[in-house]
């Protein structure tokens, strides 16, 4: 697999958070949602950060809106009903 343009990357942080800042009933849904995304160990490597991993990032542009997975189709619309629906779902406890 090929790394994507940072560029990308720095698109997609914009429309998260362009979503999110404004909403602040969303941002602790934003952190929950970040905190199970984010790599392990993420401590151990730059950008010393609990980011989701690239493989990951882009396994999940690809499952949630197709395409090449380059972050071009989401939305800040997409991120606020995605962090909606989190906070309205309880926590799993199996």
């Amino acid at each position: 697999m090929t790394e994507r343009p940072q560029s990308h990357w720095r698109r997609e942080i914009i429309t998260v958070l362009a979503a999110v800042f404004p909403r602040p009933s969303l941002w602790w849904p934003a952190l929950t949602a970040l905190a199970r995304m984010a790599r392990r160990g993420w401590w151990h490597r730059a950008p010393f950060l609990p980011v989701p991993g690239e493989a990951y990032w882009h396994f999940r542009l690809v499952t949630a809106f197709g395409g090449a997975g380059d972050g071009e189709a989401m939305r800040a619309a997409d991120v606020v009903a995605y962090l909606e629906w989190c906070r309205r779902t309880p926590p799993h406890r199996g």
